[in-house]
């Protein structure tokens, strides 16, 4: 697979720097980008930080489903330097100190413990696989050994 090694989450922080510094909008992240008409008879605004909660909410789903498979020691600690740069960046940079930012260092953080829980969950299931298999496959020896069906 192809994304193994690489924290997918990475990519919205490096999105959020460019808008940022680059090319900072007007009203900020406040930016409205579509309004709704609701049944209630509201308008609801989208702006520029709900859509990128949004996708960056998209991407973490990314990476729990990553985290199901062969997820090795490196990707873990390669999320944790992300959490760290995000936690770093908010605490440092003037540009990166407001909600949408504070929200994209807690989805980082997310993955990290979501990444951990998984791996170790997944880790013991292994395990359990393993001594059963090897408690069946004593139990059919000892079998064939007497001649019983076991």
């Amino acid at each position: 697979m192809f994304l193994v090694g690489f924290p997918i989450l990475i990519i919205p922080l490096a999105i959020y720097n460019m808008i940022a510094f680059l090319t900072p909008p007007p009203d900020g992240w406040a930016t409205k980008l579509y309004t709704l008409h609701l049944l209630s008879g509201l308008d609801w605004s989208v702006t520029l930080g709900d859509a990128f909660i949004a996708g960056t909410l998209f991407l973490l789903f990314i990476e729990v489903v990553k985290a199901t498979g062969a997820k090795s020691a490196v990707d873990h600690v390669l999320s944790l330097l992300v959490f760290g740069g995000a936690v770093a960046e908010f605490l440092l940079v003037q540009q990166a100190a407001n909600s949408t930012f504070a929200i994209l260092t807690a989805i980082c953080f997310i993955d990290v413990i979501a990444g951990l829980s998984i791996r170790f969950r997944v880790s013991r299931r292994e395990r359990q696989i393993a001594a059963d298999y090897a408690d069946a496959h004593a139990r059919a020896t000892e079998a064939s050994e007497h001649g019983t069906a076991a």
